[in-house]
């Protein structure tokens, strides 16, 4: 089957050429947005590095209480940060949290309005689709390629391929949630006069928020599943240690920094799991 590759079609040259263009056409923007990116990021490290470790451990204590109303859960959060406190991540600890809070306010920003967008326009969906697919299947580290040519090295390239692989899933469950908003409930705010927009916030938008909130959370999980990949490209955070752990062949230092991650995971998944009730 030589002469089928003999023509073969030229999608690597293709996909090098967009970039390219994408660079030099809108070099100003991407500026913008690396400024805008390492902002929010500073913004959120000073507020998790500055105060006292524990005056932070406290304060997710209590928005685990204000979301679960359970002292149980709210006392694994706590020994869940002195855990990471004994075993010393509290610093890459707080840059992976503070790259998880950042594709968050990115991701959900972007794709609670695109999925209540195309959930009500069915054809935009159908477009909008592959192109979903495509960003979730196609191998993250892919991603780090334009990162890295746009933004260079550091914690924005890291969060622009973390945000990529991560917005589909908002997307996906608000839309899930707007389009399976209850007939009759629609039915009745038409029949008391509504307008598309009072729908939208009094009836849509509360009866799609368990999906939303699952759309947080499965972003808050995926996030944290870049944590390494994003290391790659010279983001701080518990993803460093497993890539130094694995250039050296450290059992003992990737199972720390991978065990931390994993109590990270737990936490931020408990504290959010009211919002689904």
């Amino acid at each position: 089957m030589d002469w089928l590759s003999a023509y073969k079609i030229p999608v690597g040259d293709a996909a090098a050429d967009l970039f390219n263009w994408i660079q030099n056409t809108f070099s100003g923007l991407i500026d913008a947005i690396a400024e805008g990116g390492e902002g929010l990021i500073e913004g959120i490290l000073w507020l998790l590095l500055t105060p006292p470790e524990l005056v932070i451990i406290l304060a997710f204590v209590a928005l685990t209480w204000a979301l679960q109303r359970s002292w149980q859960v709210c006392l694994f959060v706590l020994l869940g940060f002195l855990f990471i406190l004994n075993q010393d991540y509290w610093e890459e600890t707080a840059e992976t949290l503070t790259l998880v809070l950042s594709s968050c306010v990115v991701c959900m920003a972007l794709g609670v309005p695109t999925g209540v967008a195309v959930a009500h326009r069915p054809k935009l969906y159908a477009a909008v689709r592959p192109i979903l697919d495509l960003m979730q299947t196609l191998p993250t580290f892919v991603y780090l390629i334009p990162a890295i040519v746009f933004f260079g090295i550091g914690m924005v390239p890291g969060l622009f391929a973390t945000v990529i692989f991560v917005l589909p899933a908002s997307i996906r469950l608000t839309h899930l949630g707007i389009t399976g908003t209850p007939k009759p409930l629609l039915e009745a705010a038409d029949s008391f006069g509504a307008t598309p927009q009072q729908k939208l916030w009094k009836v849509e938008l509360p009866s799609a928020f368990p999906q939303i909130m699952a759309g947080l959370n499965q972003t808050i999980m995926l996030s944290l599943s870049m944590v390494v990949v994003a290391a790659l490209v010279g983001a701080d955070g518990l993803g460093v240690p497993v890539v130094r752990a694995l250039n050296q062949v450290n059992t003992s230092l990737g199972f720390e920094s991978g065990i931390v991650i994993v109590v990270v995971a737990i936490m931020l998944d408990r504290m959010l799991r009211v919002n689904r009730k």
